[in-house]
């Protein structure tokens, strides 16, 4: 590889955490995708609140970037009947009845 210099150097992570909270079935579901950048959350969605949420500065600069497009925010409130409810009965004969 060539030499890109010291400020080009090293790791870096980028990664984004989904969690499904269920209480009763999917009775009533809260869908969190977590974004994280070096192991530092500075944005995710809460379905309970219907929008991101920054939770650094640079991450209050993204959410409100993100929850300007109607597209985003419908795509990402969809995503607790998409994501959560859709794998329940996938995954809860090995998470929820154990």
């Amino acid at each position: 590889a060539p030499d890109r210099g010291s400020a080009h150097s090293g790791w870096f992570q980028y990664m984004v955490k989904y969690e499904c909270h269920f209480l009763n079935d999917t009775e009533k579901v809260r869908y969190v995708p977590k974004v994280i950048y070096n192991r530092e959350q500075f944005l995710h969605f809460d379905s309970d609140v219907g929008h991101f949420v920054g939770d650094t500065p640079f991450g209050e600069k993204v959410a409100r970037n993100w929850n300007s497009d109607p597209a985003q925010l419908d795509l990402a409130r969809a995503e607790v009947d998409t994501v959560c409810r859709h794998n329940y009965k996938a995954f809860s004969p090995f998470s929820v009845e154990r």
